[in-house]
Parts: C-alpha cells; sequence; structure tokens
C-alpha cells in the first residue's frame, strides 16, 4: 500500500495540485488542526476540497486526531521548542490515542497525509506515517514535498 506526504507551505497551487495528481493520490488526509486558517490561502479546507475534486477527482478528508493538540504545536511554534521534545510529545499523544486501531488501513491506500510544513523533516506528517508503518506495517511511504 502507497501511502504519501505534502506539505503546500512555500508551494503554488499550480505545483501543489499536479504533484498529487502525477501520484495518483485518490484521498487527500488533512491533519491540520487548523484547517480553516485565512493564511492557508488554497489549501484552506473548503477550497481545498473543491480544487481537488474538480481538478483532480481527490476526495478530501479531515482526520483531526492525526493532529497535535494545541498545547503541543504552540510549545513548539510560539516558544521555539525543541523538535525532539516535539517528536516525543507528538508520538506519545498517538500512543495514547492509539489511531490505529480507529482508521480504516484501506482509506489510506493511495492517500496523501497534509499538512502546512513544507518538508516532512520538522513536521508531524512524518510522524504520523511512521506511527502508521509502526503499527500497520505493509505502508510504503512516499513525501512528495
Amino acid at each position: 500500500m502507497k501511502l504519501f506526504s505534502i506539505g503546500f507551505t512555500k508551494e503554488s497551487a499550480e505545483r501543489f495540485l499536479s504533484l498529487l495528481c502525477n501520484a495518483g493520490v485518490k484521498h487527500i488526509i488533512d491533519i491540520r488542526l487548523n484547517n480553516v486558517s485565512q493564511l492557508a490561502g488554497f489549501a484552506k479546507r473548503d477550497d481545498l476540497r473543491y480544487f481537488l475534486k474538480e481538478i483532480c477527482g481527490i476526495e478530501y478528508i479531515h482526520i483531526p486526531e492525526l493532529a497535535p493538540t494545541k498545547a503541543i504545536l504552540e510549545e513548539y511554534k510560539k516558544n521555539k521548542g525543541d523538535w525532539s521534545v516535539y517528536e516525543q510529545s507528538f508520538n506519545a499523544l498517538l500512543q495514547s490515542r492509539a489511531v490505529e486501531k480507529t482508521l480504516d488501513l484501506n482509506q489510506f491506500d493511495n492517500s496523501c497525509l497534509l499538512c502546512t510544513e513544507d518538508q516532512p523533516t520538522h513536521c508531524h506528517r512524518r510522524l504520523v506515517a511512521q506511527y502508521l508503518v509502526l503499527k500497520w506495517g505493509n505502508l510504503e511511504i512516499t513525501h512528495l514535498k
């Protein structure tokens, strides 16, 4: 099974949508805590849902259980926290939520995890992907950007 990830920051709508269409993505799984922010531009929830469906035939799904809590996010972003602390906190959150037991594995095949960060290195989408591989196995992860 293939699972992709992508961030929209520092990307044009054209390139973002082209990456998704060319990869054969079937579903975008939005794992942002706040998916309606005006700062999201073309990736604001309702606009993105429309663009994905009309341009690429991709279904939009929001799974907030895969997002960090506001406290974890603020500690890292606003207080310029340490990435390793964020990583530990977020992984512990995923463990406590036991998301692998409530999510449908089949929904993730040829799907793409969406978050804000332009690169997966310091983004929770990479952590979610790694966690799901650990729990489910059988997932091939490709970071589109």
